[in-house]
């Protein structure tokens, strides 16, 4: 789809990756672009339509669909992680608290969402998700299994909204210069960067955009003799 005179609903738009969307849309031309957050005061974007939003509640979720029936284009992007395995003692009510956001809540606007793209022509729904949809090594271990599941719930959605003409895109990347990856030495992508790689694929029509080289290498890496899902040799 167009970015040009789209009308976009980001979630998590307060900071981070929603943030750069928010700005990115606005430069590309969009019409208009609902800046989603749990405060819409945090919302500081000059040219956004603040939406108070948390993903979490369905009351939410409902009043947002009902206030943005002009929508053509939603970016699923608000997320949580925490770090620990699935040894840790306290695993089980982190996975269901991470699962929440990552998961069940994509799902919650994607269904509030569908008839509404459906009604205003298909447009397009882009779901951030992550390398770690397709490697957990343990350290993010919740968080790579939400975006795993998260994964799968985009690959479905795009055969179920198919007929009524809806894009769907699953964005990767590995490791983006956000609050969730601050105190990590690695190397980072810029949220910038990110999204503007996924919007061009979203223009150009794409199912999935690798947005870095780390998560091309992993997505390679899957049919390799010794895929890259599983434990590499030192």
């Amino acid at each position: 789809m167009q970015i040009e005179n789209a009308v976009a609903l980001v979630t998590g738009a307060n900071r981070g990756i929603g943030l750069a969307f928010a700005r990115e849309l606005l430069a590309r031309g969009a019409r208009k672009v609902y800046a989603g957050a749990r405060d819409p005061v945090a919302i500081t974007q000059a040219g956004v339509e603040p939406l108070r939003l948390d993903v979490n509640k369905p009351d939410d979720v409902a009043a947002a669909a009902e206030l943005a029936s002009d929508v053509t284009l939603v970016i699923n992007n608000a997320g949580i992680g925490q770090p620990g395995g699935f040894l840790a003692a306290d695993s089980e009510d982190v996975a269901r608290r991470i699962f929440e956001t990552n998961f069940f809540a994509v799902l919650r606007m994607s269904k509030a969402f569908a008839p509404i793209l459906k009604a205003n022509g298909g447009g397009a729904l882009l779901n951030v998700l992550s390398v770690a949809s397709w490697v957990n090594g343990g350290e993010l271990a919740a968080y790579s299994a939400s975006k795993s599941a998260a994964w799968s719930l985009t690959n479905a959605l795009r055969n179920e909204l198919a007929l009524q003409k809806t894009q769907v895109l699953g964005l990767h990347m590995a490791y983006v210069d956000t609050d969730l990856t601050r105190g990590l030495e690695v190397p980072k992508s810029s949220p910038e960067e990110i999204v503007r790689r996924a919007l061009d694929g979203l223009e150009s029509g794409l199912d999935e955009v690798l947005a870095d080289e780390l998560t091309q290498q992993v997505k390679q890496g899957m049919t390799a003799a010794r895929p890259s899902y599983l434990p590499q040799a030192s």
